[in-house]
């Protein structure tokens, strides 16, 4: 059954429009997305929150350690090395995960007029999961190369790469072909889609910085900085604190759910684009005229 608010992505959008779609999509499709989401990203999520909860943990038993203890604690350091490796790990795995299940949901969604196949969005997700992770590599290599010379650099070639994903899904192309086809994409367009982009993170940075807030608030007051009067014992510790791990825990998962409205925006730029350079959903609706079935 077709959804009763059903959101075109095939079409051209000012920023206003794609501001606004964004978040009518996510409001209208709010169940069967995240129902969807979670059934995939859910595992990898869990995985990632047990490794920063036993990170936060560990780092903060250590510092307890280095202020009552002048001699560090060998096994405690390489502990740590360890589950900062594996959290590592899990966050490049979860956020892969994640962006390719946003991406895929909204290629059933588009090709279907507003339905979605569940079983060919999960075999899609993890076929494609070697490819967003070398796309995941090769985005992160070329904007570390240009911060090295610039931050100017950076921001320039943060546009067009930000697509890339967006066109190895929709349109799609190998990791190669959708690297270059994003700078083809913005071509023309580069101002129009950064301000989109920035907006877009200033929002979705601004909700996330909120969602911290409580974390910090909770430290201050623990260790005593909020009256005046640091506490060396709160201090040491305040950084094992359940409460304060747990606190820590919340934020990034909202931080991370906060993301997928920068993927869901991100798609929506994408066929933009595509539609002002291709007039792909224009021809596609053209086609279908003739396809509509008698009454």
């Amino acid at each position: 059954m077709i959804q009763e608010e059903y959101i075109e992505f095939q079409k051209q959008r000012e920023l206003g429009d794609i501001i606004s779609d964004t978040f009518a999509f996510m409001r209208s499709q709010f169940k069967p997305f995240f129902g969807t989401f979670f059934k995939i990203v859910g595992p990898f999520l869990l995985v990632m929150v047990i490794a920063l909860g036993l990170y936060l943990y560990y780092v903060g038993n250590q510092f307890n350690l280095m202020l009552t203890n002048d001699a560090p604690n060998l096994d405690n350091l390489v502990l740590i090395f360890g589950l900062a490796i594996f959290y590592f790990i899990s966050l490049v795995l979860v956020y892969t995960v994640s962006q390719s299940t946003v991406l895929h949901y909204i290629k059933s969604y588009t090709k279907e007029s507003g339905k979605i196949d569940f079983l060919t969005i999960r075999k899609d997700v993890y076929a494609s999961l070697p490819s967003f992770i070398g796309m995941g590599f090769l985005v992160a290599i070329s904007l570390g190369i240009a911060v090295l010379f610039c931050c100017l650099p950076a921001v320039y070639l943060w546009v067009p790469l930000s697509l890339a994903f967006s066109i190895m899904v929709f349109a799609k192309k190998d990791v190669m072909d959708a690297y270059s086809d994003s700078f083809s994409l913005v071509k023309d367009y580069w101002w129009i889609t950064f301000a989109t982009l920035f907006v877009m993170a200033i929002i979705v940075g601004v909700a996330s910085w909120a969602f911290g807030i409580p974390a910090t608030i909770y430290t201050y007051a623990k260790m005593g900085i909020l009256s005046g009067e640091t506490d060396a014992e709160a201090l040491s510790n305040s950084f094992k604190d359940p409460v304060y791990i747990l606190l820590n825990i919340v934020s990034s998962i909202a931080q991370f759910m906060l993301n997928i409205i920068s993927l869901v925006a991100g798609a929506l730029v994408y066929f933009n684009l595509n539609e002002r350079k291709n007039f792909t959903g224009t021809f596609e609706r053209i086609q279908n005229l003739g396809n509509t079935p008698e009454n």
